[in-house]
């Protein structure tokens, strides 16, 4: 039987962990969450079955975090960020090395057994972004609770996009630039749905 394709979204930050500071009272907490929610949406109208690590403002561990993914046993996890710098989307993989997959795995480098999947996914998120053209920065990262996910994972961390030749200069707030990255991200979602059943 074809196990089933789960995928989790994790809004970083929250409650009291506000993150960044964006603007005037703009957090990072809240402008995750608010994209958590619409590429939650977006994926739903797909089919796709959606499971969120926080749906409120409210404190998570990055152990809890990793638990829920874990235990939902998802074929892709996004952990959504946001920065007041650079322009674009950011994607970030693990920078832990690969490693076989063990009957159990070290809870902190769970994800070692992922890298080279979570490599792919990366690549089919870049290449959705790009047909959009949201300039995206390539990066690797030791950061929990990606460490601890034992799926592939990729950190998607929004930026203001920046004028250039082909991209106009848009607020991370902008709901016209969100809503395009929200549209990538759930084109290279169903691409991986695609390519996570080979």
């Amino acid at each position: 039987m074809q196990p089933q394709f789960v995928v989790v979204l994790d809004a970083a930050h929250g409650g009291s962990d506000t993150g960044a500071r964006l603007g005037d009272g703009v957090m990072e907490k809240d402008i995750t969450l608010g994209l958590e929610r619409r590429l939650r949406a977006a994926l739903r109208t797909q089919g796709v079955d959606v499971v969120t690590t926080r749906d409120a403002d409210a404190d998570l561990p990055a152990l809890n975090r990793a638990q829920v993914a874990n235990h939902a046993q998802a074929s892709a996890c996004l952990v959504i960020h946001a920065t007041a710098t650079g322009s674009g989307v950011h994607l970030f993989t693990s920078s832990l090395s690969p490693a076989s997959a063990t009957p159990v795995l070290p809870w902190q480098t769970a994800q070692a057994a992922y890298v080279t999947q979570s490599l792919r996914l990366e690549s089919e998120i870049d290449a959705a972004l790009a047909h959009a053209e949201v300039p995206v920065t390539l990066g690797r990262a030791s950061v929990q609770p990606m460490d601890s996910l034992a799926c592939p994972a990729v950190a998607v961390e929004l930026a203001p996009l920046v004028a250039g030749n082909t991209t106009s200069a848009r607020a991370i707030t902008d709901e016209k630039y969100e809503n395009l990255v929200v549209s990538a991200l759930a084109a290279a979602i169903g691409s991986w749905r695609n390519d996570w059943k080979d």
